[in-house]
């Protein structure tokens, strides 16, 4: 990992600070394949207000300078909108146990850099801290192969998500609404459960 990259931790509210960079991140990330986002900074700032907002969230910075180059999150599910909930307890899981794994959202040029595993293990540190967390969730956007928009040079994160301890729960997903690239209208995409005991 470069030297000159600090790993900031904060919880809940303290990151409140750092809303304006956050948005701006998920912005520019989630605008790549396979989000597709069309993101607008007001959007973000009102989501991110869930996890500052949180009983139980975790929020991870990585920061180049004075630079935010990436983040992470996870909150206590109970602390979720309902569409991310019901799902869970449909499928017969106490959410009380479950801590959900936001965004983990790192700038092109620093990838590759082993970030992504400080990120998954750090949010994994958190959710033990709290010592009544028994599952780790996230959710992947399900995208058809033959997207138009599908770079040549795509490769899912599933291998990593699978080294992480993570296994796929085909039965289990719901669905989030966004605008894509260039649109106006939000659509809705299926979104996949991850899940992890520990």
């Amino acid at each position: 990992m470069a030297k000159n990259i600090n790993i900031l931790k904060y919880s809940g509210s303290e990151a409140r600070f750092l809303a304006h960079e956050l948005a701006n991140l998920r912005i520019k990330v989630f605008h790549e394949f396979p989000y597709l986002y069309e993101g607008n900074i007001e959007y973000e700032k009102k989501y991110l207000e869930t996890y500052f907002k949180a009983r139980h969230s975790f929020i991870l910075v990585a920061m180049d300078g004075d630079k935010v180059i990436g983040a992470t999150t996870a909150v206590w599910a109970n602390d979720e909108e309902e569409s991310f909930k019901r799902p869970l307890q449909d499928f017969g899981l106490n959410t009380d146990e479950v801590i959900y794994f936001g965004e983990s959202i790192l700038l092109p040029e620093y990838r590759g850099l082993g970030l992504g595993k400080i990120f998954m293990q750090e949010r994994e540190n958190y959710a033990r801290s709290l010592g009544f967390i028994k599952i780790l969730t996230f959710c992947s956007v399900e995208r058809p192969v033959d997207h138009p928009l599908r770079p040549l040079d795509y490769r899912p994160l599933d291998e990593f998500w699978k080294s992480r301890g993570f296994i796929p729960a085909p039965e289990l997903s719901t669905t989030f609404s966004w605008p894509d690239i260039n649109e106006t209208q939000e659509t809705s995409k299926k979104m996949n459960y991850w899940l992890k005991n520990i």
